[in-house]
């Protein structure tokens, strides 16, 4: 099904993957009077981010698999319209176990990004695969990052349930939009859906995968610390901000995250696993300045830019090799890789706002900075068997797939 994927096509897609991850971390600018209103402790608000993560893990291994199945341009606007209802009922929700099955049922469908970053690969040639997916992929750092500026000033106007209740029209104007503008996506049929995901469990034993997602699982951890902590010490002595200008930080997220939006480009040029290494060790940097919050908002400003560039170069990168490797199960192939990013945001998120309560921002940047490096030490032995598998060397790995066919993977 290559084509030629033009500019429209990206871009409808890249927003479609903003509007549905901004719903999961929509909450992240707000979370002080999000808590407050609902009766959330402030030792356990990082749950509100985490409840949304851990509905996503569950979409990732249940729902993204079917883009393997079914029409995926059907696929990406029946989420979007789940992704509406549960942005919908946290608006409405009078008490917290509401909103937090309303963050986890949005969550769960925000897995939308995972089926049109797979569709987008899917219908890209290879040579410009990377282009593509850097310009989808780059929907969902905005998203992530945008929402907290959306959030941040919609708040500040009418509350932090009017920031979900915009977010639900938007995503509903979107269902309807993909419907029209995308063309189908008609699977070949004849696959099981059990079989689909036996094949998904399989590749959690190829080292190629394996290694790409624990090096998401510690990206997004180190990721995740920031965005879900960093509205803590703003709100409090010595900078009182408020929750909009809590979220224009994530401007300088943006700036650091579309600086990488090259990177796509670098990995269909060969060159994703070098890239990756350099981006890993400035993450590790970045902590350095983040750590300065106390007294120095233009080093946390710069710290923030550097870290966004980081951790969107080395994803684009690990979806690049990804989708190459497992070029007729990219659904399933993203789906799994995006488990261990799930796992890891989830962590970070209730990690930082517990250490926050006990040792203040100190302890946040500590383990922001030990996840960071372990996502470098993961990559250098992932770079290290890579090295010893070049083509030719060894034959490449494979899980079986449905039908009897292979799942290649050259590591």
């Amino acid at each position: 099904m290559e084509a030629r994927v033009g500019r429209g096509t990206r871009l409808l897609l890249a927003v479609v993957c903003g509007v549905a991850v901004a719903g999961v971390y929509a909450g992240q600018p707000v979370l002080g009077p999000m808590g407050h209103d609902l009766g959330v402790p402030r030792d356990s608000v990082g749950w509100l981010v985490a409840a949304g993560q851990l509905g996503y893990l569950a979409g990732l291994v249940l729902l993204v698999p079917l883009g393997d199945l079914l029409d995926r341009r059907r696929l990406i606007a029946a989420h979007l319209g789940l992704v509406a209802a549960g942005l919908a009922i946290t608006a409405a929700a009078p008490v917290a176990w509401m909103a937090f099955g309303g963050l986890a049922l949005a969550g769960a469908f925000a897995v939308v990004v995972q089926t049109a970053v797979a569709y987008a690969a899917a219908i890209s040639p290879a040579g410009e695969r990377g282009r593509t997916l850097g310009v989808v992929t780059s929907g969902v750092v905005v998203g992530i990052l945008g929402a907290r500026v959306v959030t941040g000033s919609v708040a500040d106007a009418w509350g932090w349930r009017g920031s979900y209740l915009a977010l639900a029209v938007l995503a509903t104007v979107l269902g309807v939009l993909t419907l029209v503008a995308l063309p189908p996506d008609v699977r070949a049929g004849g696959e099981r859906y059990g079989r689909i995901l036996r094949s998904l469990a399989g590749l959690f034993t190829r080292p190629v995968f394996l290694g790409r997602g624990l090096i998401a699982f510690f990206l997004f951890a180190s990721f995740g610390t920031l965005w879900s902590g960093l509205a803590l010490p703003l709100a409090g002595a010595p900078w009182h901000f408020s929750e909009a200008q809590i979220g224009l930080f994530g401007v300088a997220g943006l700036a650091g995250a579309l600086g990488a939006a090259r990177s796509g480009r670098w990995a269909d040029a060969g060159h994703a696993g070098r890239v990756g290494g350099v981006a890993l060790v400035l993450l590790i940097g970045s902590w350095l300045a983040i750590g300065q919050l106390g007294w120095s908002l233009p080093l946390l400003i710069a710290g923030v830019i550097v870290l966004d560039f980081a951790v969107q170069a080395v994803h684009v990168g690990n979806q690049h090799v990804l989708t190459s490797a497992f070029p007729s199960r990219t659904s399933s192939t993203i789906g799994g890789y995006m488990v261990f990013y799930s796992l890891g945001s989830a962590l970070g998120a209730a990690a930082t706002t517990a250490l926050f309560d006990a040792a203040g921002w100190s302890g946040p940047t500590l383990l922001g900075a030990a996840f960071a490096l372990c996502a470098l030490v993961t990559w250098a032995l992932a770079e290290r068997r890579a090295g010893r598998s070049r083509p030719g060397e060894q034959p490449p790995e494979h899980v079986s797939g449905a039908e009897g066919h292979d799942l290649r993977a050259t590591p």
